[in-house]
């Protein structure tokens, strides 16, 4: 599975990106996190950071660990996690837009056990689910990015 999904935000670069690596305020800034427990590293995003996230999808509390494996400050980051046998990848790219700021963000899944394969045939169902359910962590950074 891959999603891709950009938006445009009227920040600068330096402003969306720190928001969007903030893991202490990540429950407060998008409305689908209920919890944010950084289990390594600093609570602003870096390589090596590690943290467990707990947020609503499709109406049930899901709780995964997540890590950064790249980062570069102020342009990209990537972080993945593991779970129920698939990898998990995203990607975010910023880059500067007028007096703003692009974001593209690249969500990939990847099963790695037969069970994870055969739940992939049936999580295509649930794929624009995720799309919009992701689509909306995108608006809330927005909005917490333009707020003045």
């Amino acid at each position: 599975m891959k999603i891709q999904d950009s938006i445009s935000i009227n920040a600068d670069r330096s402003r969306v990106f720190g928001v969007f690596c903030d893991l202490e305020n990540a429950a407060a800034n998008i409305g689908a996190i209920t919890k944010v427990e950084v289990l390594s590293g600093a609570s602003q995003l870096n390589v090596g950071t590690k943290w467990r996230e707990t947020r609503t999808m499709f109406g049930k509390e899901a709780t995964e660990e997540m890590w950064v494996t790249a980062y570069e400050q102020d342009a990209s980051y990537v972080a993945e996690a593991e779970s129920r046998g698939a990898h998990y990848r995203t990607e975010y790219r910023f880059t500067p837009e007028g007096s703003g700021t692009r974001v593209d963000m690249t969500f990939e899944g990847v099963p790695l056990t037969f069970g994870a394969r055969l739940s992939g045939i049936i999580g295509t169902l649930f794929v624009g689910a995720a799309k919009k359910a992701l689509h909306q962590d995108l608006v809330d950074l927005k909005r917490v990015c333009e707020a003045a």
